[in-house]
């Protein structure tokens, strides 16, 4: 803990301490942080983090590699004798619901904090960024031992009110085993109206949630926010050292030999590559932040990205 702290205080990127006493000290920097240096990077608009190209009709522009052929205008082309698509708004009133998982794979850091603390980050970025006309968001948060479900409602006293409750969560005990999929499942049911799910998860373990995702794709606009730590994609060398899996409470005395180095990041970026499938696979975003990385500007090369993709820059 008191490595984290100095690696807190040399990074001015790091988020707040989030928990006891510095609990709503954290809360209110975080919304600066969110309103300030994100809000103001992506000019205010925070459809670039939210639901893609959207269904209002805006503004035509040329056809170029890469756009959907299905926004194509054929009134304009017809006109202008060349391939022009229309460009489209996203609706004004969006309802959001975002999945937690906060098994106790998250209660883990080894840089400048941990995985629960990014988690929450990313779920103080969606809630400001999509506050605001007429918007509303809710949310589901498991820990393992805990299911909650928040509403979706609207208004800064409801998302700061959100964000104090979800950092409050009570850590599980050790040996808990998260279920990602039975978060999507408590997402899917009942039928929520059309908008955005944002899933925020490590996503560490067996990749048995595609079906649940894919049924939530159906219906939303699906962003996947995957939280890492470094020694989640490799081991350092450290000699010997106890490795422990917090939702099994086992543990097993390893020496950090070479080749073993190699085939725990070999495994780890094969795990992770599966988990980018199968989100290709149903079409969601996914950001992923890393506990040793400014989340703020991975955030940020994320949208610009995204919007990029949009237009076809």
């Amino acid at each position: 803990m008191a490595e984290q702290a100095r690696q807190r205080r040399a990074a001015p990127w790091a988020p707040p301490v989030l928990s006891g006493d510095r609990l709503e000290a954290g809360l209110r920097n975080l919304e600066i942080d969110v309103r300030r240096r994100l809000d103001g990077l992506l000019q205010g608009n925070h459809l670039g983090l939210v639901p893609g190209p959207g269904s209002e009709a805006g503004e035509a522009r040329p056809y170029q590699p890469g756009d959907d052929v299905r926004r194509m205008d054929w009134a304009v082309t017809a006109r202008m004798t060349q391939p022009h698509i229309r460009e489209t708004i996203a609706d004004r009133e969006l309802e959001t619901w975002v999945g937690m998982d906060l098994s106790p794979s998250l209660d883990f850091g080894t840089a400048v904090c941990a995985k629960r603390d990014l988690a929450i980050c990313a779920l103080a970025a969606v809630t400001h960024l999509t506050r605001g006309g007429g918007n509303r968001i809710g949310a589901v948060v498991a820990t393992g031992q805990r299911t909650d479900r928040y509403p979706a409602r609207g208004g800064l006293a409801h998302a700061r009110g959100l964000l104090r409750k979800v950092a409050e969560t009570p850590l599980a005990p050790e040996g808990t085993r998260g279920d990602l999929a039975e978060v999507l499942e408590a997402l899917r049911r009942p039928p929520r109206r059309r908008g955005l799910v944002v899933v925020v998860s490590d996503f560490l373990g067996e990749v048995n949630w595609l079906r649940a995702l894919r049924g939530l794709s159906n219906r939303h606009e699906l962003l996947a926010v995957e939280i890492l730590d470094p020694r989640d994609v490799e081991l350092p060398d450290v000699g010997s050292v106890v490795l422990a899996d917090p939702e099994s409470g086992r543990q097993r005395e390893v020496h950090t030999t070479p080749l073993l180095r190699k085939e725990f990041a070999a495994a780890a970026a094969a795990h992770r590559t599966e988990v980018a499938s199968a989100l290709r696979t149903v079409g969601a975003g996914h950001l992923v932040l890393r506990t040793d990385s400014d989340w703020i500007a991975d955030m940020v090369r994320f949208v610009m990205a995204r919007k990029r993709r949009w237009s076809g820059a």
